[in-house]
C-alpha cells in the first residue's frame, strides 16, 4: 500500500506540501491540473510544473484526480470523439511524467452531493451531511447556490461554475438517457482509451456515484457490487479498474464492504482507494465522521483486513475529514482529521500484518 493526501495545488489550498510531507506514511499526493477546461488536452508544461513542485518537497506524483469527462462523452453525442481524443492524448502526457492512475467518475452533471457543507457534530467539529429529506426538496439552482455559497471561497471537485453555469441545458440533454445507455457510452469511452493505457502503463479507476443513487433522477450506475461487477465486464483489462471509496458505497447499507475488496481487489481491478468513515441514520441522512470505527458505520477494521489479505499494493487516500480544532478551508479537505485518518488507517494496517506475521501466515507487509 502507497498512502497519499490530496493536494489541490499552490494557488488553490491553503495545505503547504511541506506539512503533507510531515505526515507519517505519506509518499505521495494526488494531484490535478484544476485551471484546464473539461475536455481539453492537459499542457505539457504545466504537467511537468506540478511534478517539479511535488517532488521537490520529498513527495511523488502517481496518481492524478480527475481527469474529468467531458459531458458529451456521458451523453454519447457526435462530439465525444474529439473529446476522446484529447483524453487519450492527456493519457499519453501523464505517463510520460510518472503518473501511474487516474481516477475520473461518470456522473451526469452532479459530483459528489450534499446538502450541507459543515454540519456541527456533537464534538463542535464540522462535516459534510446529506439529508435524505431536504435533498428531495430542494431545486438543482438551489442545491448549486448553496453549495457556492458554503465553500470558504473554493472552489470545490466536480461543482465548476463555468459548468454548471449551464445546468437547465445539461438537464434537457439527459432527459430520456437511463441507465443501460449511460454504461454504454462508458464503454465507449473505455475501449477507446484502454489501448492506450496498456501502451503508456497507466491505469484508469473510476470513482463510485456519491451517494450512491440516483440524484435529481439522473441515472447513475457505479452504486454497488453488481454494477461493479457490470462496468468492470465491459472491457477485460486490467487496467480498466475501480477507485473503491468506502465512503461513497458505505452510505448504503446492503454493500459489503470487505466483500467487495475482496472480490474486486483480488481480480486486480482496484487501483485506488479512498478510506472514510460515515455515519448512517434510519430516515436515509448520513454525515462525515471520524475514521474511528466507533464513530461511524463503516468498520475500518474489517475493510483494512481485506485489503490486507488480497495483498493490496496500490495507492490509498484518506477522503473527506472532518473540520476540527478550529480550522478553516476546503469543505471536507482540512490538513488535521484527514492526517489523523492517515494515523488510524496506518495503525491498523501495520497491527494487522504484525499479527499475520506473528501467527506465521505471511511477512509482515508495513
Amino acid at each position: 500500500m502507497k498512502m497519499t493526501f490530496r493536494w489541490f495545488g499552490e494557488k488553490d489550498d491553503c495545505i503547504p506540501l511541506w506539512q503533507i510531507r510531515q505526515i507519517p506514511g505519506v509518499t505521495g499526493v494526488v494531484g490535478a491540473l484544476y485551471d484546464v477546461p473539461v475536455g481539453e488536452v492537459w499542457p505539457i508544461e504545466k504537467i511537468a510544473h506540478l511534478k517539479r513542485t511535488v517532488e521537490s518537497a520529498g513527495l511523488e506524483l502517481e496518481v492524478i484526480e480527475s481527469v474529468n469527462i467531458h459531458e458529451d462523452i456521458k451523453l454519447g453525442l457526435p462530439s465525444r470523439d474529439r473529446y476522446i481524443e484529447n483524453y487519450r492524448e492527456t493519457l499519453r502526457r501523464l505517463a510520460r511524467a510518472g503518473v501511474r492512475v487516474v481516477c475520473y467518475n461518470f456522473m451526469p452533471i452532479f459530483d459528489w452531493f450534499r446538502t450541507d457543507l459543515a454540519r456541527e457534530l456533537p464534538d463542535g467539529s464540522n462535516a459534510l451531511f446529506y439529508d435524505a429529506g431536504m435533498a428531495c426538496s430542494l431545486t438543482p439552482q438551489q442545491v448549486v447556490e448553496s453549495v457556492a455559497g458554503k465553500s470558504n471561497g473554493f472552489t470545490l471537485p466536480g461543482w465548476e461554475p463555468e459548468r454548471l453555469a449551464t445546468l437547465e441545458k445539461l438537464f434537457a440533454q439527459y432527459k430520456g438517457v437511463g441507465v443501460d445507455d449511460l454504461f454504454a457510452n462508458l464503454k465507449y469511452f473505455i475501449d477507446a482509451v484502454i489501448p492506450v493505457c496498456e501502451e503508456f502503463d497507466i491505469r484508469m479507476a473510476i470513482h463510485p456515484d456519491d451517494p450512491p443513487w440516483s440524484i435529481f433522477g439522473l441515472p447513475r450506475i457505479v452504486t454497488d457490487e453488481a454494477n461493479l461487477a457490470r462496468l468492470l465486464a465491459l472491457n477485460p483489462s486490467t487496467y480498466h479498474g475501480l477507485t473503491l471509496c468506502t465512503g461513497c458505497l458505505g452510505a448504503n447499507p446492503s454493500n459489503d464492504l470487505p466483500a467487495m475488496i475482496r472480490r474486486f481487489g483480488g481480480q486486480g481491478r482496484i487501483h485506488f482507494a479512498h478510506t472514510r468513515n460515515i455515519k448512517r441514520f434510519p430516515n436515509g441522512d448520513f454525515t462525515e465522521v471520524s475514521h474511528l470505527s466507533c464513530d461511524g458505520s463503516i468498520d475500518l477494521y474489517e475493510v483494512m483486513k481485506a485489503y490486507h489479505d488480497i495483498g493490496f499494493k496500490g495507492y490509498m487516500r484518506p477522503d473527506h475529514g472532518r473540520m476540527i480544532w478550529g480550522e478553516k478551508g476546503r469543505p471536507g479537505y482540512g490538513l488535521y482529521d484527514r492526517a489523523l485518518g492517515i494515523s488510524y488507517i496506518n495503525g491498523l494496517w501495520e497491527a494487522i500484518g504484525q499479527s499475520v506475521t506473528r501467527d506465521g501466515a505471511s511477512k509482515r507487509s508495513f
